[in-house]
């Protein structure tokens, strides 16, 4: 627990100032609604339930617990004011009490002004609220809430990620109707030039000599001006900067220089930019017209900052990624090259969890599948510095042979560097095997070579089946026993849940001993 909270010191205190300011905003409003002598009236109708429904009205992982916050919050809304409406309506009944009979029967006259929205008890309340702002919005913006949460769920993202993109952007409606759904005035207070007047704290207790009393006048009754607005104002500025920011991104000159398909459905393009500055790990955004208008898409860089261009390795995974394959006349599977100019718009780069690699010692960089292609940039960063961090560890775990393809080419040229250069112990790397056939095994046995690895063609040979991690822990930690050792992953959540754990199992209770510090990049 306390290695994890030593990582992730920054996040936990941005999601402690975030829960402290909503807690603090909702106590102020709870004792504004609680306390005020506006309200009187209205709590002696509503009860106390009224002020729930008021208030409790790093990156990805926030942004779900600000959503998660969002859902809760609005559930609590629609449920407290469920309860309100059902309190006006049986205010109108002869069981409520005088006082409540009372309250609900002004507004009937010019001169007066109403407390109770629903007006008689006959009144259907479903029908009578769908026919205010409060409700037409309300509907709207629930509406709204549902299909973005429901579009966000993982199963709709991976297998129509269009739709997850296009809902999410429902947040307009939203919001837009948040600002104006305060106006509707559902929950309404005594006017302070009433309070004035009216003296609330004897009134309420001698409610028949309303009107006959100096004192006790008629209360009036108004709701408050909407405040949304200042909630959303702020959020909205930052967004529409970000926007404007990205439209000047998206208008300077990208010059594909390179387009590259591979056997394993895997489209590498090279690409310059004007004043592209990049560093090894971090990550962009691609937006191809042609495809989409609108979608803007997060892939890796696989180019090192030493290099003259930027590069992304592309996998087709979805509609967008194959409709950019055949924009690009990649639908065949052999391995092409050609150079050709197409319109592309780049916005970044970004930082990534693995721009940290070279603040460790000793790095343990882990790949599953695609996920190897931040940490392309990374040793191709390493390759042109030769030697820092000082000791790196690569593992990478794949289920199809033909995915080592690309990558084989970057981890040959650095096993000549290092013997060139007499580093061999400098980067130890394993490629594990998950997926093969009959075939495929057949032709390994046939074809063994002590020298070089059948699949891959390097010195390090292809391990099958899935490591075992426990056992490659104890051994980092057996040979670094008082490193702090940075640990990199990238691929899906269910192998980082394990990883994060091992690392736990493995840091040293001692702060002297070894510890690993977990980084990840889950997709």
């Amino acid at each position: 627990m306390g290695c994890w909270i030593l990582t992730e010191k920054l996040s936990v205190l941005l999601l402690l100032v975030w829960l402290g300011l909503n807690f603090y905003l909702f106590i102020d409003t709870f004792h504004w609604y609680e306390d005020d002598n506006a309200y009187i009236y209205t709590r002696i109708m509503l009860g106390v339930s009224m002020t729930l429904r008021r208030q409790l009205d790093k990156n990805i992982t926030f942004h779900k617990m600000v959503a998660y916050g969002i859902a809760l919050n609005a559930t609590i809304h629609i449920v407290a004011h469920s309860i309100n409406i059902e309190r006006y309506h049986s205010s109108q009944s002869k069981e409520a009490g005088e006082l409540r009979n009372k309250l609900s029967g002004l507004g009937k006259s010019p001169n007066e002004s109403y407390l109770n929205p629903i007006r008689t008890y006959e009144t259907n309340t479903t029908g009578q609220i769908l026919t205010t702002i409060a409700g037409i919005t309300g509907v709207v913006i629930t509406v709204a809430l549902i299909l973005i949460m429901t579009s966000s769920t993982e199963l709709i993202r991976r297998s129509c990620y269009e739709v997850f993109w296009y809902t999410h952007h429902l947040f307009v409606v939203f919001f837009t109707g948040l600002i104006i759904h305060g106006m509707g005035q559902l929950v309404r207070g005594q006017t302070p030039k009433s309070l004035l007047l009216h003296n609330v704290t004897y009134c309420k207790d001698h409610y028949w000599e309303w009107e006959n009393a100096t004192q006790c006048p008629l209360p009036q009754f108004s709701g408050n001006k909407p405040v949304a607005w200042k909630w959303v104002l702020s959020p909205m500025v930052l967004y529409i900067s970000e926007r404007i920011v990205r439209f000047w991104r998206f208008q300077q000159e990208v010059i594909i220089t390179k387009v590259v398909t591979h056997s394993s459905g895997v489209l590498e393009l090279h690409m310059k930019k004007l004043g592209f500055k990049m560093g090894a790990g971090q990550y962009v955004f691609l937006q191809c017209p042609s495809v989409s208008q609108l979608e803007w898409h997060p892939f890796t860089l696989t180019s090192a900052p030493e290099e003259d261009y930027f590069s992304v390795h592309i996998r087709v995974v979805g509609d967008w990624t194959a409709a950019l394959f055949k924009a690009f006349g990649a639908e065949e599977k052999a391995f092409k090259e050609f150079i050709m100019p197409k319109i592309l718009a780049v916005d970044g780069p970004y930082g990534s969890a693995t721009t940290d690699i070279f603040h460790y010692p000793v790095s343990v960089c882990i790949a599953a599948g695609i996920g190897v292609t931040p940490f392309a940039s990374i040793l191709k960063s390493i390759w042109y510095k030769c030697g820092n961090p000082n000791t790196v560890y690569f593992y990478w775990i794949c289920r199809d042979p033909s995915a080592f393809e690309w990558f084989a080419d970057l981890l040959f040229h650095l096993e000549t560097k290092m013997a060139e250069k007499w580093k061999n112990d400098f980067l130890s790397y394993h490629i594990f095997l998950t997926g093969w056939d009959e075939s495929q095994a057949t032709h390994i046995a046939l074809h063994c070579d002590d020298k070089m690895d059948v699949i891959t063609g390097l010195r390090q040979k292809t391990c099958y089946g899935r490591p075992n991690w426990d056992n490659e822990f104890k051994q980092l930690a057996e040979n670094h026993p008082s490193n702090s050792i940075g640990v990199f992953f990238c691929g899906p959540k269910a192998l980082s849940k394990i990883l994060q754990k091992t690392c736990n199992s493995y840091s040293s209770v001692d702060p002297r001993g070894v510890q690993f510090h977990y980084h990840k990049e889950s997709f």
